[in-house]
């Protein structure tokens, strides 16, 4: 499938209470990849298999929470056409210059009904993932440190107009709906599951009250055995577990909640089955949300309709 527009997720910046504490749980245990440090004083991570110089970036606050989320587009004639298309369907955006954030070329930054700050990039410093490419190995050294998922995968944000961002992502960012789950009156989707390629999500929204709320950002993990192995990390270092482990109905992906030390929640996720633009939209009635969300104990686990940061 020919990737064009935009083409993954890029980057998400997030709040923590304690920076240091947050700089150990993230290196530490999750087991991302310390790329640098900045002025302003946030921490930047990668995960070992991406080759961009970083995904996930912290830095210390009052609050918990996403400042922005980031997406990575084709080129600089992409990111110019995005811009002007997301202008010309009413939406305010602002360029922030290359270099504001370490290794990262000009953004584009927008904000949605939800409350949720966009970005847009095209240009990353690219300082690989420690396997030559030529004659690569399967893994490099940085996969045997903490729990080590192999990218930043997805997040799920909560907040209002869920309907009105659909209709951003799929009429202007070239978004496809491949899941969703129906308002109990089953008039309009109460959350959404979205792709940019054949990824079962990039993105996903649920309805909520408050703007800009973080559900989770999630990491991809190798297998279903390495969820179960980052499980036991998280055991050995007392993270405080949300769900799981366990499988979803909602994209078939198998799973981990929990959150670091500041209540971001985070995810280990493998699997999800692999759509194309052309399928159907799945719809589940929120009735059998419980079965969508944990479908071995088709449960809606209380916490994550609540609880977010």
């Amino acid at each position: 499938m020919a990737m064009t527009g935009v083409l993954r997720p890029g980057h998400a910046q997030v709040r923590v209470l304690d920076l240091e504490e947050s700089v150990h749980f993230y290196r530490d245990v999750l087991g991302l990849v310390e790329t640098g440090r900045d002025a302003t004083g946030r921490v930047y991570f990668k995960c070992w298999d991406e080759r961009d110089h970083s995904s996930y970036v912290i830095r210390q606050a009052d609050s918990a929470g996403l400042d922005f989320f980031g997406w990575r587009v084709l080129d600089k004639a992409t990111l110019d056409r995005l811009d002007a298309d997301l202008q010309a369907y009413g939406i305010k955006t602002e360029r922030i210059p290359a270099g504001e954030m370490l290794e990262t070329g000009e953004r584009v930054r927008f904000t949605l009904p939800s409350g949720h700050v966009m970005e847009l990039y095209a240009e990353k410093t690219k300082v690989g993932n420690g396997i030559p490419l030529v004659n690569p190995a399967p893994w490099s050294k940085a996969r045997d440190h903490g729990i080590a998922p192999i990218r930043l995968d997805h997040a799920l944000l909560y907040g209002p107009n869920v309907a009105e961002v659909q209709k951003i992502f799929t009429e202007v960012l070239g978004f496809y709906l491949v899941e969703r789950v129906l308002t109990p009156d089953g008039n309009g989707n109460a959350a959404i599951w979205l792709s940019c390629g054949q990824k079962v999500h990039d993105v996903a929204f649920a309805e909520y009250p408050e703007p800009g709320k973080l559900h989770h950002c999630s990491f991809l993990m190798e297998s279903w055995d390495q969820v179960l192995r980052a499980g036991d990390i998280m055991s050995m270092n007392t993270v405080p577990v949300d769900i799981g482990p366990t499988r979803h109905g909602v994209t078939r992906g198998c799973t981990i909640y929990a959150w670091d030390p500041s209540g971001n929640r985070f995810e280990t996720f493998f699997g999800g089955h692999l759509p194309y633009p052309d399928y159907e939209t799945m719809t589940w009635t929120f009735d059998n949300f419980g079965q969508g969300l944990d479908y071995p104990q088709r449960k809606l686990h209380e916490t994550f309709l609540t609880v977010v940061s």
